[in-house]
């Protein structure tokens, strides 16, 4: 495992870990998130397609905008499929470990369909029990990132070969978004599903059991989030990404924006957003 990269804008502290070797086909990163500050700022975060776990280990407290206003996170946050932007709180000194899963690789690790966590915020201990509570306390009394990580890639481990079953179908699907990812992809899903001998029924079926999205859905987030890193380079006019990610027009992609961040790209400033330019490097 290795540093992939680091952001530190005055008291946050962001760094990104590449998993080992066993694990790194299905996690995406684990990440380190400091903040030294005492003082509270709200900021709100996007869909990014990806489920996370994040294991709090500081004296602060991260909280969830509702309905009816702030929630606590639970000690352990299950992070499933956000699909529209979310209020976020952050109290205190925060110290987070987060693991960040490819979008179809969680579901080994859950015993539960991915698409019952979308759009919240769970307690994961009350899907894993004492098993992740005595991962959590093991992480509280380790001072070494690296022995932290260590840990974590264990418990993983060790949850990953109870799960071979799922693998197989999992591995149709993240075929699929491969495909999806690629910049010259204009294929449509019936096709794609016949490469895999599969109706386009089954594979949505499939698709949504992984990663509690539809092929559809996933291929928007995907875009939106590949705009936002183009954004933060600020080298390139709205007009011009839009352009290059294959938005039909400008009103396409402002409309895409807007229903995943309530802002319009022009509007849409990552100096108003901590949280958001610190986990795009911006």
């Amino acid at each position: 495992m290795k540093i992939n990269s680091e952001t530190d804008k005055s008291t946050m502290k962001y760094q990104e870990i590449i998993p080992g070797n066993r694990l790194k086909q299905y996690v995406k990163c684990y990440y380190i998130y400091e903040s030294s500050s005492d003082a509270a700022f709200d900021d709100t975060v996007f869909p990014s397609g990806c489920l996370e776990i994040i294991f709090n280990l500081g004296s602060g407290q991260w909280q969830t905008g509702t309905a009816d206003g702030f929630v606590t996170n639970p000690p352990i946050e299950l992070w499933g499929q956000i699909l529209r932007p979310l209020q976020i709180k952050s109290v205190g000194k925060n110290t987070m470990l987060g693991i960040r899963f490819f979008p179809h690789a969680a579901a080994y690790f859950l015993p539960d369909k991915v698409d019952l966590f979308n759009n919240q915020v769970a307690d994961f201990t009350d899907h894993s029990g004492n098993e992740v509570k005595g991962l959590h306390n093991q992480l509280l009394e380790t001072a070494s990132w690296q022995q932290r990580i260590e840990l974590i890639e264990r418990f993983l481990t060790q949850k990953l070969a109870r799960t071979e079953n799922k693998l197989q179908k999992g591995v149709v699907v993240s075929g699929v978004m491969h495909e999806m990812m690629q910049r010259d992809f204009f294929d449509n899903i019936e096709n794609v599903a016949s490469k895999y001998g599969i109706t386009s029924r089954y594979l949505q079926k499939l698709f949504l059991q992984y990663t509690g999205l539809t092929p559809k859905l996933y291929s928007k987030i995907n875009r939106f989030q590949n705009s936002l890193k183009l954004m933060s380079k600020k080298e390139s006019s709205l007009t011009s990404i839009a352009y290059d990610l294959g938005y039909a027009d400008q009103s396409h992609f402002i409309r895409e924006f807007k229903s995943f961040t309530g802002l319009t790209p022009s509007g849409y400033s990552f100096e108003s957003s901590p949280v958001t330019a610190a986990f795009t490097g911006n």
